[in-house]
């Protein structure tokens, strides 16, 4: 009669026996197979130490609800304004009514917002995370519960915030050639271009010549004085732009801009 493990005692289980090659068989009867002698008890209370258990959460988990996306009270103070190519697609801060933000929020596939910045520019809203942006679309303004012009202000007040900090770098030749520039490596350097205070501070520190501009890449703003009788300079600024906007993963423009009455506008040369 053969041993059967539901029925029969355990400790009479039989020995394993070679077979006719000599080799031990491919299951070992000397191995504990975990066999139950009796059915588990529902009722036992959960062991908080077992190996594994759905029962205990980490340590360190937190609610999803605590996250910027869900949380506007973190989030404004993150959120930044940022430059992106002209011809970014995405949906108008300025046309969103709450029907059109409500229809907005129901599309599967959802557009980011944007608003128009200088010279065909298009001017989006990020939140920065571990290694990417999350940019912001009506489904975060819903979860927020904001108005549009709350994200704006939000985003142009932490940018403005940073480039108070950030720092600029400037350099001038023997022909009185001036650059400054910013390109600190926070992703935030062509949209200080937005900022009022920063044009002002561009405008003085070349002045005493045409003030050019380029924001060929999210980390890279340059400006360059142009003087009158180097007409020859623009070209050499044109070229450096467009060789780094065509060399970035992240280009915005390889035009030439110009500082007019404190307006960023496309250089006519």
């Amino acid at each position: 009669m053969s041993w059967d493990p539901e029925i029969d005692d355990p400790t009479t289980r039989p020995r394993p026996r070679l077979d006719g090659d000599g080799e031990a068989p491919l299951v070992d009867d000397r191995i504990d197979l975990g066999y139950r002698e009796a059915p588990p008890d529902l009722l036992a209370p959960i062991d908080p130490n077992a190996p594994v258990s759905g029962h205990r959460p980490p340590a360190e988990a937190s609610r999803a609800a605590d996250s910027p996306d869900q949380d506007w009270s973190r989030a404004q103070a993150i959120v930044f304004a940022t430059l992106r190519p002209p011809g970014t697609a995405g949906v108008a801060i300025d046309a969103l009514d709450p029907g059109a933000l409500a229809e907005e929020g129901l599309k599967s596939h959802r557009q980011p917002l944007i608003a128009a910045g200088p010279a065909d520019l298009v001017v989006a809203f990020v939140l920065p995370s571990d290694g990417f942006d999350v940019l912001v679309n009506a489904d975060h303004l819903l979860d927020w519960a904001i108005e549009p012009d709350a994200l704006a202000s939000a985003a142009m007040s932490n940018l403005a915030r940073w480039s108070g900090d950030a720092p600029w770098s400037s350099e001038e030749d023997e022909r009185g050639r001036r650059i400054v520039s910013s390109a600190t490596g926070d992703g935030w350097d062509a949209a200080r271009v937005l900022l009022p205070e920063v044009r002002r501070h561009l405008a003085t520190e070349l002045s005493g010549g045409r003030v050019l501009v380029g924001v060929p890449n999210r980390d890279l703003l340059v400006a360059a004085r142009l003087a009158s009788d180097d007409p020859e300079f623009a070209t050499l600024f044109a070229t450096f732009v467009g060789d780094q906007a065509d060399g970035s993963d992240e280009p915005i423009d390889r035009r030439v801009f110009e500082l007019v009455d404190d307006a960023l506008v496309p250089f006519a040369g």
